[in-house]
């Protein structure tokens, strides 16, 4: 087994105290909570990006211990499963290759994971993180009905003409159970693949990067047998109960990558095209109504694929690879 060297070592350690200062300041700073959870992640993808596996297991004890010792473990659980796990592990994915011969390809090349793989799995981690939280903290009926009783006493309190009727009450009701978990689990799935865009390409602009850059708007796609995991998680809503909840969670995350998919074939089919920066600029302001983002989902959905990263063996790493469809 090789020997650690001191620096990664090193290095992990800093990540880890860098994450955890982060995830402190979240804590502190409750406005901008879920940018310093997300930017949080950065230095465990930087790490695992630029200095491999060890470096990563490092980063994430390190940042652990110190919420453990600084908050409480069960502050160290949540930040780990939910930020620091799936860092650690998309960056293992990332830097994962073997011969192109051992897939049918050329013996000259290297092929890298897939990138629609890696998004698929971020997806499912996500997934996994948000139903070890809701159980953690007890989530169900009973909080989100409380917290619907207390929005309701605020509207009347704040407009005494308000009168609120008890079977929009309990639609309400019905309904936030299975938002919450559900935009929760989007919203970090994308902000999680943000992370990892940055950490790519600020490990790829200081040649530290053990996984080539990739063509994101050709390459990132999601895996096919998503969309099975996508309508699952929709048909568990109608269950109630359990099967509900995590039915949400899971359409969320996987609606969520297929968002970005949707994004990432969007910048692919407008290249070229002289509009194609108001194109793009408007249809990110439009995503933020419920409409557009699932006409883009839509988009992201009919255009499934695995395209797999292939580089020459021994080749710098530093510029652009060549990316096959793996049919």
């Amino acid at each position: 087994m090789k020997k650690p060297e001191p620096k990664t070592l090193l290095f992990g350690i800093l990540a880890g105290i860098t994450a955890a200062l982060l995830v402190l300041g979240a804590n502190a700073q409750p406005s901008f909570a879920a940018i310093l959870y997300a930017a949080s992640a950065l230095p465990i993808l930087i790490a695992g990006l630029g200095w491999g596996n060890l470096c990563t297991i490092a980063a994430i004890v390190t940042a652990a211990a110190l919420g453990a010792v600084m908050v409480s473990p069960s502050f160290a659980v949540v930040m780990t499963v939910v930020t620091l796990a799936p860092a650690g592990w998309i960056s293992h994915l990332a830097n994962l290759a073997r011969p192109a011969s051992e897939l049918g390809g050329p013996s000259h090349l290297t092929a890298w994971y897939p990138l629609s793989d890696i998004l698929m799995q971020l997806c499912a981690m996500v997934t996994v993180g948000v139903v070890i939280v809701g159980f953690m903290i007890g989530y169900g009926p009973q909080l989100t009905d409380q917290l619907v009783d207390v929005m309701m006493t605020q509207m009347q309190q704040q407009d005494p003409t308000f009168a609120s009727n008890v079977d929009v009450i309990d639609q309400t009701k019905r309904l936030v159970v299975l938002v919450l978990p559900m935009t929760q689990g989007g919203l970090w799935v994308i902000l999680l693949f943000a992370a990892y865009y940055f950490a790519t390409r600020l490990v790829g602009a200081s040649g530290r990067a053990l996984r080539p850059r990739e063509d994101m708007p050709s390459a990132l796609r999601m895996n096919r047998n998503a969309i099975f995991v996508f309508l699952g998680g929709l048909l568990a809503c109608f269950f109630g109960g359990v099967p509900a909840l995590v039915g949400a969670t899971v359409f969320g995350t996987f609606g969520a990558g297929f968002l970005i998919a949707g994004f990432a074939a969007l910048h692919f089919r407008t290249r070229g095209k002289s509009w194609r920066v108001p194109a793009l600029i408007l249809a990110y302001l439009a995503a933020t109504m419920v409409l557009p983002a699932l006409a883009i989902l839509v988009l992201g959905l009919t255009d499934t694929r695995r395209a797999i990263a292939l580089t020459p063996s021994g080749a710098p790493q530093s510029k652009n690879n060549e990316t096959t469809p793996d049919i």
